[in-house]
């Protein structure tokens, strides 16, 4: 095997971009890359680290021997380390061996830049490059129209090691998931799905949530390619991808990011800024150019080399405050002398600005659980510049409402009608997520309350309002045919019982609940507007009722929906309405194709008598636990 040849993918423009921070396709320059020079085929190899007296690759080609492989330091104190190995092909395994000048220190390190890397628990490198023929060019050339705000947003969020598992234990592959996972979503009608982390994790338990290679899906379900495959295949059934992604933390792991150079480069050296107590992981210095340049690169990747439609950005709200789970004494005030972290906020906004300005019809979706205002205003508003932000004031809200005995109900009504006081402050999306399901929560089904026949007559109409309220909607896999028990990452989910006619039920409700969403404008045109939504009824507590219309930009679209939160039928209910024409059936959750008792009337015509404020009026028979939607 050759020694290291000089040789640089890097312009001096770039250089100056890296350490400006506004290099946003670092991938294109940093890690390994197939190439040739001067006639011979092998991998340039470039890393960053600044504090590093000396930088070799070592792996299966060189038998792990740090003296064989020297990198060149660059000579513009970027803190870059090059050089092109002939004869290093796709599939090498390797690492970098870094020497460093902090008292002698030496790390072994994973490429921060790899798109691939061994299988857990093995941890090196491999250069690996794939040419996928992408299929999905009618998808991306309309993306703009299918994935905007004013268009429908009903995600399946998943997580791949768990959804299905084939011969009782091992889980499906990418390439399976393709066929199977863009079968199933399709079927149920679901807009997107929603993949859990699939960068490369070390520890399965994490639930991806621990990234150690952030360029490259995992190992663990196949090649890089194999993934763009099952991209590829949703896209081609008109489905859109969003992929969870976390800039907030990373582990220690000895291969990570963690100490990289045998300095703190890519966390914050402060420990009180640079630790999570939390999650026992290292938080990114967000104010270092370099580092801002890395995850912006990174975001941009996906979206680029994976074709991906969306980023859901993990733990927002632990970036943006630097007293997030810490006591006083444990943090520090920025200069204004508050508890905003302002270099977090900075690369957010930036992130979100060269996302938007880059990519046509993708979106960005903040998991951030605090009042923090403009998290979805554009950034020249002030705002974080983000697409929508999970709505968990609604979740915990009306979780705690439905698992309450519909005899107590009556009095806590507003827990259900609380959110539309600001439902239209951000772009809402309401989360069923996998952190509801775990942890001695409960499955969704069995934190309704009730007999059999009401704990899925309670999650029907738990769905129906969740899909006829405001916003866009995701559900976490096995919630969509009431999985009995908690989620467990290491078992399949609970398939065997939708043989059973209610949970079969479930399933239809969802399918139909997708139907509906996506062929009624009303429900989404005007989805983050406050005039696509008005009450009729929100504080019915004697018969434990609400009511609401919602409206598109065609008022002959307009939905009237009525939700009965009791177990009892609510016969003759009189309910105001703003227009004198018939009203048709879009919805009974309480169907009997659902394993409801089928009450309810398909087509009502209104008198003229004033209710609710209309000047007409209907009379319609609610069912027991049911929404019911008419138009």
């Amino acid at each position: 095997m050759s020694k290291v040849v000089p040789h640089s993918f890097f312009t001096e423009f770039d250089i100056n971009l890296f350490k400006g921070g506004k290099h946003f396709r670092l991938y294109n320059k940093l890690g390994s890359h197939l190439t040739e020079v001067g006639g011979v085929k092998g991998t340039y190899f470039a890393v960053w680290a600044p504090s590093a007296k000396s930088v070799s690759v070592v792996g299966d080609f060189n038998y792990w021997n740090a003296n064989e492989h020297q990198l060149n330091v660059r000579w513009d104190s970027s803190g870059i380390w090059e050089g092109f190995i002939p004869g290093v092909d796709k599939g090498t395994k390797y690492k970098y061996k870094i020497h460093s000048n902090n008292n002698d220190i030496w790390t072994e390190k994973a490429d921060p830049f790899a798109r691939f890397c061994e299988q857990p628990p093995n941890t090196a490198s491999v250069v690996w490059d794939d040419n996928h023929q992408w299929r999905d060019g009618k998808w991306m050339e309309t993306r703009e129209e299918k994935n905007g705000l004013d268009k429908p947003y009903s995600v399946y969020e998943v997580h791949l090691a768990s959804w299905k598992k084939k011969n009782g234990w091992e889980s499906l592959s990418y390439l399976e998931m393709a066929q199977q996972l863009a079968d199933y979503v399709e079927e149920m009608g679901f807009t997107h799905v929603e993949f859990m982390p699939v960068m490369e994790y070390p520890y399965d338990p994490s639930w991806g949530y621990q990234i150690t290679g952030y360029f490259a899906p995992t190992s663990r379900f196949g090649k890089p390619s194999d993934f763009k495959v099952l991209v590829d295949a949703l896209h081609q059934r008109g489905i859109g991808v969003i992929l969870d992604w976390v800039p907030s933390h990373f582990p220690e792991d000895a291969h990570g990011l963690g100490f990289f150079d045998g300095s703190h480069l890519y966390e914050h050296p402060d420990r009180r800024r640079g630790y999570h107590p939390d999650w026992k992981s290292l938080i990114f210095n967000y104010g270092r150019n370099e580092v801002r340049a890395f995850l912006i690169s990174n975001a941009v990747f996906w979206l680029d080399q994976y074709h991906v439609d969306g980023l859901r950005v993990d733990a927002v709200a632990s970036m943006l405050y630097l007293d997030y789970s810490r006591e006083d004494g444990e943090w520090e005030p920025n200069i204004y002398g508050n508890n905003e972290n302002l270099e977090a906020m900075s690369f957010l906004r930036e992130m979100n600005q060269e996302v938007y300005a880059s990519f046509k019809g993708v979106q960005t979706i903040a998991e951030e659980s605090t009042a923090f205002t403009g998290v979805t205003k554009p950034v020249h508003y002030g705002g974080l510049g983000f697409g929508m932000k999970w709505m968990m004031g609604w979740m915990h809200d009306t979780l705690e409402f439905f698992k309450r005995d519909p005899i107590h109900r009556s009095y806590d009504l507003n827990m259900v009608s609380f959110g539309l006081t600001y439902a239209f402050t951000e772009n809402f999306m309401l989360p069923f997520s996998h952190d509801e399901v775990v942890y001695g929560k409960q499955s969704l089904l069995y934190r309704m309350p009730g007999d059999e026949w009401q704990r899925f007559a309670n999650l029907r109409l738990l769905f129906g309002y969740m899909f006829t309220h405001p916003g866009g909607n995701l559900l976490f896999m096995g919630g969509e045919f009431g999985q009995s028990s908690e989620w467990n990452f290491q078992e399949s989910l609970e398939w065997h019982l939708t043989q059973y006619d209610f949970h079969s039920g479930i399933q239809e409700t969802i399918k139909d609940l997708n139907k509906m969403y996506k062929s009624n404008p009303a429900l989404y045109q005007k989805q983050f507007k406050p005039d696509g939504f008005q009450w009729i009824e929100y504080n019915d507590q004697e018969n434990t009722v609400i009511s609401f219309i919602r409206k598109g930009n065609d008022p002959k679209d307009d939905l009237i929906v009525v939700c009965n939160f009791t177990p009892m039928p609510r016969e003759n209910y009189r309910l105001g309405v703003p227009k004198n024409s018939t009203l048709k059936l879009l919805f009974n959750s309480d169907d009997k194709k659902y394993s409801g008792s089928g009450i309810g009337k398909k087509t009502v015509k209104p008198s003229k008598t004033s209710w609710n404020g209309h000047e007409q009026s209907v009379l319609l028979n609610l069912p027991p636990l049911g929404v019911v939607v008419y138009k």
